[in-house]
């Protein structure tokens, strides 16, 4: 039996920014971080945002593990920016990757509805 493939580093990449993005407010966070020029304090998010401050934790800690922003610490403040390296890098990948696959799935014969699993019993 052969040996399991080894997901390529890509792959995994893009998977760990997809599940940054997956959250409306992360893309929120992203959006309003990547249009300004200059950092924003989490407590301003806070006030901003339909969500608790440890939810809000929670989307940043996201955000800065998949490298996206990157935080500073001076108590009891903490400031995020958008890490413009990281962000490029993203889009890079995100953009080589839908238009891969764009191109690939033109071929598919499926029908462009979402099949549920109650569509699928009938069909069988």
């Amino acid at each position: 039996m052969a040996g399991k493939l080894k997901l390529p580093d890509e792959v995994i990449n893009i998977a760990k920014i997809c599940k940054a993005l997956s959250h409306p407010v992360r893309v929120y966070i992203i959006q309003k971080l990547s249009g300004m020029n200059s950092c924003c304090y989490s407590g301003d998010l806070v006030e901003e945002l339909p969500v608790g401050r440890s939810t809000l934790s929670q989307h940043l800690k996201e955000l800065k593990y998949a490298g996206l922003i990157q935080g500073e610490i001076n108590p009891p403040y903490i400031k995020y920016c958008i890490n413009r390296k990281n962000w490029e890098e993203a889009r890079k990948l995100l953009t080589g990757f839908l238009s891969k696959n764009n191109a690939e799935a033109a071929s598919c014969d499926l029908p462009d509805a979402i099949i549920t699993k109650k569509k699928i019993r009938t069909l069988i």
